[in-house]
């Protein structure tokens, strides 16, 4: 898995006060938790941004290296950002470690062209983005490639269909739908309503005449 180095800072000050402050210096406010313990941390706002952005939905490891020559081993756990500006407000990482199990969530990137779509006209529908595993944080896939080129119409793709690497466990339902290549919309052409009117006499007519030639 990816590794990225960020480098922080430990702070005892907390609050909203504390935290506009930091940001106003260029710092960005954060926390790492780890069993039940949360540690406020400071970073660059520019080099978390930059993470942010060059990572956005995926899952990547982070290199939390304090100036104590301290390290420590983290993931993105969420972020928040200001709803009207846009800006971020605040980090928050999970640490981890190599020889323990960690339960994630990894986005599903679907790959090719279904034949369904590219000779039967059909359109590929995407149901599920994301997939909930546990694994070791060094397998931990960054995102999950599903190839859907083999998918015809009326057919599907579900989570038991999937392939991955030994020591994933997966906690989604097999049965859930991935993927699937419905069909293509038939279009009716109307009929005007000129036309439709027009029609409506001439069906008259003729029952009239077959039932004077009935009596």
């Amino acid at each position: 898995m990816e590794r990225i180095t960020l480098n922080a800072e430990h702070r005892t000050e907390a609050g909203k006060g504390i935290a506009r402050s930091l940001r106003r210096q260029g710092y960005m406010p954060a926390v790492i938790y780890r069993a039940g313990k949360a540690t406020p941390i400071k970073l660059k706002k520019q080099d978390i941004v930059n993470f942010l952005n060059s990572t956005m939905g995926e899952q990547v490891m982070v290199n939390l290296r304090f100036s104590d020559g301290n390290l420590r081993l983290a993931l993105l756990k969420d972020y928040q950002v200001d709803p009207v500006k846009g800006e971020l407000l605040h980090t928050d990482f999970y640490e981890v470690s190599l020889k323990e199990r960690v339960r994630v969530t990894v986005s599903i990137v679907l790959t090719g062209e279904p034949v369904g779509v590219k000779k039967e006209g059909g359109i590929l529908q995407q149901a599920h983005s994301e997939l909930e595993i546990e694994c070791l944080p060094d397998i931990i896939p960054s995102h999950l490639e599903i190839d859907v080129s083999g998918l015809k119409v009326g057919h599907s793709l579900h989570v038991s269909d999937l392939s991955l690497q030994e020591g994933i466990k997966v906690f989604d339902n097999p049965e859930e739908v991935i993927a699937t290549v419905i069909a293509p919309t038939m279009e009716v052409e109307a009929v005007p309503a000129e036309e439709a009117e027009a029609a409506e006499p001439e069906v008259i007519k003729k029952g009239k005449k077959e039932e004077a030639e009935e009596g």
